[in-house]
């Protein structure tokens, strides 16, 4: 009894100098929180972990709509060019202002097609303390929908077919809210006429390291 009663005492001990310890390193502010200072690759890779559990948890159960559907597709990429290109690029773009100084650096959604569960939840929860907003604040379950089936074709787009399905206003990004009506259903819209959005390539292989969002390694993280 009495070699139990002392492994208990040591347990309580070791305990309360881990929180004790924990506290005084919260509170002392030496922990850099600059976005230009990288995590340690211990903590990137329990944080990661952490979220893929965490998304992979909560996408059981949501049903896929048709991703094909050439109306969804042209109103995701309405979209997508409106918000995300910022963080996330469009055929043809290397970099942004705001890309290069996230941290976690969000995805380059031109190079891999995401998983359409996750790639749902992700844009209608967003991820913590990664720049990526929840999107379904303010965006119905189609809209964002419409975005993960364009999503699905993105990769294999040519700069050249990604104008085509983006319709311009004024020769610059317009406000999708503004204008969900701009886009034909069905059709690439570019200067030359307009093509079947089906005639777009089939989506490309998925990256399986690829989780969309929030993964601190410095090409997979964050924002939609």
């Amino acid at each position: 009894m009495r070699s139990w009663g002392l492994v208990v005492r040591t347990i309580i001990i070791w305990s309360l100098l881990l929180v004790v310890g924990t506290l005084v390193f919260i509170y002392s502010g030496r922990y850099d929180i600059g976005a230009d200072v990288h995590h340690t690759r211990l903590v990137a890779q329990l944080i990661g972990a952490l979220r893929d559990h965490s998304i992979d948890t909560r996408i059981t159960g949501i049903a896929v709509p048709d991703l094909n559907d050439p109306e969804r597709i042209a109103a995701g990429a309405e979209h997508y060019d409106a918000m995300c290109t910022g963080c996330h690029l469009a055929p043809g773009m290397t970099n942004t202002e705001l890309r290069e100084g996230l941290y976690p650096r969000p995805p380059n959604l031109t190079r891999f097609s995401p998983e359409p569960r996750t790639a749902f939840w992700v844009i209608k929860h967003g991820i913590k303390m990664s720049g990526m907003p929840a999107w379904g604040l303010t965006h119905d379950d189609e809209k964002i929908w419409a975005m993960v089936a364009f999503l699905q074709k993105l990769p294999d787009l040519t700069p050249a077919q990604y104008r085509a399905l983006v319709p311009e206003q004024g020769g610059g990004r317009h406000d999708v809210h503004e204008h969900d009506d701009q886009h034909v259903p069905g059709k690439v819209l570019g200067g030359d006429g307009s093509v079947p959005v089906t005639s777009v390539p089939a989506p490309a292989a998925r990256d399986p390291d690829a989780h969309e969002h929030a993964t601190p390694a410095p090409e997979h993280a964050h924002h939609e």
